[in-house]
């Protein structure tokens, strides 16, 4: 927290077992259940905080999108800062060989306490029929606006004595999930999912605007010329 907090990012601790006994064989990590990991999330001011300083200076060497840029440049520096501990990192955006994904971020974000995993099974009568509905994190304090960016894993450290903290279920009604999930599955473009409660903080419109703008003209959004990228 210390590392990354300032920067306006979130940790929140997790065993990986706890993790794995939630998930099919092929998606568990591959380390003993009691092993200490920590689910990294963005808020708000991570952008004001980490990702305008961060282009601001390293603008020369970015070459890929400059937020999985930053978030990896910052995660690593707290790498730096357990010299003694073996520390591995997997990102939001890694994939396997076979193009799954590394982790599941909304389950691991759940399992954490983090965030809410609202999913259809969260709704007793459920109207889409044969739809295939996807599931939502929804923050107690950022409702929608925020993102799971990592894990931290720390394989050498052992916590059978760490206790699970259930996610704030912050979408308690029926008929407020099932608008949560009309919203995120059918119009998740216009962001109403977002604010599905009452949220402390949102994105700036700068950040809005930066998220809105397809990914290969962000740089130009940010001052970065094609020759840098």
């Amino acid at each position: 927290r210390g590392a990354l907090g300032p920067l306006g990012f979130e940790v929140h601790a997790f065993k990986v077992g706890w993790y794995n006994a939630v998930l099919q064989p092929a998606f568990h990590l591959p380390y003993p259940d009691d092993t200490l990991a920590f689910v990294v999330l963005s808020t708000p001011s991570m952008f004001e905080k980490a990702l305008k300083p961060f282009v601001n200076k390293e603008w020369l060497k970015i070459i890929r999108d400059p937020v999985d840029q930053c978030v990896s440049h910052h995660l690593s520096r707290v790498k730096e800062k357990f010299p003694d501990q073996k520390v591995d990192v997997i990102f939001d955006y890694e994939i396997l060989p076979s193009r799954k994904p590394k982790f599941l971020a909304q389950t691991a974000a759940h399992v954490a306490g983090a965030t809410y995993y609202y999913q259809r099974k969260d709704v007793e009568l459920d109207p889409w029929g044969k739809k295939k509905i996807y599931g939502v994190c929804i923050h107690p304090k950022y409702g929608g606006w925020f993102a799971i960016r990592g894990l931290l894993l720390f394989p050498d450290i052992q916590v059978p004595f760490l206790e699970q903290s259930a996610p704030v279920d912050c979408v308690s009604t029926q008929e407020k999930r099932i608008e949560l999930l009309e919203q995120f599955n059918f119009h998740w473009q216009d962001g109403r999912y977002r604010d599905i409660i009452e949220v402390k903080e949102r994105y700036s419109e700068e950040q809005r605007a930066y998220f809105a703008t397809p990914p290969a003209e962000r740089f130009k959004l940010l001052g970065l010329t094609q020759e840098a990228q």
